[in-house]
């Protein structure tokens, strides 16, 4: 049995070693990197059973990702391994020390083929939580319907259902994501999101306040909705009462990763049972731990580690 269940596409991650177009590298380093695996091993780090869920490629790259979620404690047992389909691709370049690229292979990728039958009845009913992500309902039309089975099967056995916007616009449109985002929100216990995918789902302007934002944003059906903003930290509301946590100062040396980390903190509060301020709390830790270090959930701390973030600059622990 496992707490959590994420579901959706890991690739295999080529970086480069230093700053600048990526052309003139000459070493590569290999990783591997997706919203929900991000999830997945920041729970597992925390002390949270956690499930991965999804599709790879009978290949290196798809063993890579298997290796790695399995080294980090996650269940991968459902994972299928798919002979027809290459395991997708994501190079990412820092082109300057503030700005990051990720360019994505991952176009009739072996993720992308999930669909409802890879879906396992067992292994959701028998969670305590459903964490899916817009990305996923983004890849194609399978991996849509398998988002709405997981999200149906959990709803009907009483499983909770955690939904990250992660909006791409590479992927979709505003207006066909905006129809579907808000269709998979009305299924959705909790719902994060950015504040630029809340005011788009909620079809609100830019002018529009953050709480403003929140207050539509909740309007769609959710019960715990937590909008994002960064540098200025989140901003919840649950049960009627607005919480808003600050974030925390810390250089950010990679900023991929921050919101799928901060799921991974919020979830495992609340399984916890941790107020709701608390757990955005936990939320805006673990998004300050993933942005210090480099990759989407190599920093992740351990849960004896949470409190390192408060330490003195220059402090060596002996």
């Amino acid at each position: 049995m496992t707490d959590v269940v994420t579901m959706g596409e890991t690739m295999a991650v080529m970086s480069g070693t230093g700053v600048g177009p990526l052309r003139h590298e000459s070493t590569l380093r290999l990783g591997v990197a997706g919203a929900e695996a991000t999830v997945a091993i920041g729970l597992r780090r925390l002390g949270v059973p956690a499930a991965y869920l999804g599709r790879v490629g009978d290949d290196e790259l798809g063993r890579a990702v298997l290796m790695r979620l399995r080294g980090e404690g996650v269940d991968v047992e459902f994972v299928r391994v798919d002979p027809e389909a290459a395991t997708g691709l994501m190079v990412k370049e820092r082109r300057t020390t503030k700005v990051s690229r990720v360019r994505y292979y991952r176009t009739g990728s072996a993720g992308s083929r999930l669909a409802p039958a890879d879906v396992p009845e067992s292994l959701v009913v028998g969670a305590r939580v459903l964490h899916v992500t817009g990305i996923t309902a983004a890849l194609s039309d399978s991996c849509r319907e398998a988002v709405r089975l997981g999200m149906d099967l959990a709803k009907a056995h009483g499983v909770l259902v955690s939904l990250d916007y992660n909006y791409r616009a590479a992927l979709w449109p505003p207006e066909e994501a905006r129809e579907v985002l808000r269709d998979l929100t009305s299924y959705a216990d909790v719902v994060f999101a950015g504040d630029d995918e809340a005011r788009m789902v909620a079809d609100l302007g830019l002018a529009a306040t953050p709480e403003e934002t929140l207050h539509a944003f909740a309007s769609l059906g959710a019960g715990q909705v937590v909008v994002k903003l960064g540098a200025q930290g989140a901003l919840g509301l649950a049960d009627g009462t607005v919480s808003r946590v600050p974030a925390i100062p810390i250089e950010v040396l990679d900023p991929v990763g921050a919101g799928d980390a901060f799921a991974a903190g919020y979830l495992a509060a609340l399984l916890r049972g941790e107020s709701f301020e608390q757990r955005l709390r936990w939320g805006s830790r673990l998004g300050a731990f993933a942005v210090a270090s480099s990759g989407d959930w190599e920093g992740l701390p351990l849960l004896d580690e949470l409190g390192l973030l408060d330490r003195a600059d220059g402090d060596v622990l002996r």
